[in-house]
C-alpha cells in the first residue's frame, strides 16, 4: 500500500523569495502597482495557514489543470523527488461583491497538489483586499 503524502513532505513553511515579485507581476496586472505593491507588503506579514486543494480551486473559481500542463508537472516531479513546495499567496475574495479569490502566486502548486489528493492540505497565505 502507497504511503500518504503529509503536508511537511510537501510543502515548505516560508514561501520562496522568488514569489513575492511573482505576485507582484501578476497582481500589477489586475490591480494598481501601488495597492499590487502594498498587497505584497501584506503578504510578506501574513502568517502562514493551512487550507484544503479542493477549497482553494473553488474560491478561486479557476480550473484544475492537468497532469500534462507544464508547470503541474514540473511540481509533481518535485514532489516525487521529495523537494517540498513553496507556500502559495492568495488575496481573499468577496462573496457579497461576487468577487474570486485570487490566486497571487501558486495556481500550478495548488493544481499539482490537488492531483496528489483533493483533500491535501496547502500552506498559504491569505490578505485582504485593499482599495487605495
Amino acid at each position: 500500500m502507497a504511503k500518504k503524502t503529509t503536508e511537511r513532505e510537501l510543502w515548505k513553511d516560508i514561501p520562496d523569495e522568488h514569489d513575492f515579485p511573482a505576485a507582484l507581476s501578476y497582481l500589477s496586472l489586475i490591480c494598481s502597482q501601488k495597492i499590487a505593491e502594498a498587497l505584497v507588503d501584506s503578504l510578506r506579514d501574513a502568517q502562514t495557514e493551512t487550507r484544503k486543494a479542493k477549497d482553494l480551486l473553488r474560491a478561486s473559481g479557476l480550473p484544475l489543470l492537468p497532469k500534462s500542463n507544464f508547470h503541474v508537472a514540473s511540481d509533481l516531479k518535485k514532489i516525487a523527488k521529495g523537494i517540498p513546495l513553496s507556500p502559495v499567496l492568495l488575496v481573499r475574495g468577496s462573496i457579497s461583491d461576487q468577487i474570486a479569490m485570487t490566486v497571487a502566486d501558486g495556481y500550478h502548486r495548488i493544481c499539482a497538489s490537488y492531483q496528489i489528493s483533493e483533500n491535501e492540505d496547502i500552506p498559504c497565505r491569505i490578505v485582504e483586499p485593499r482599495y487605495l
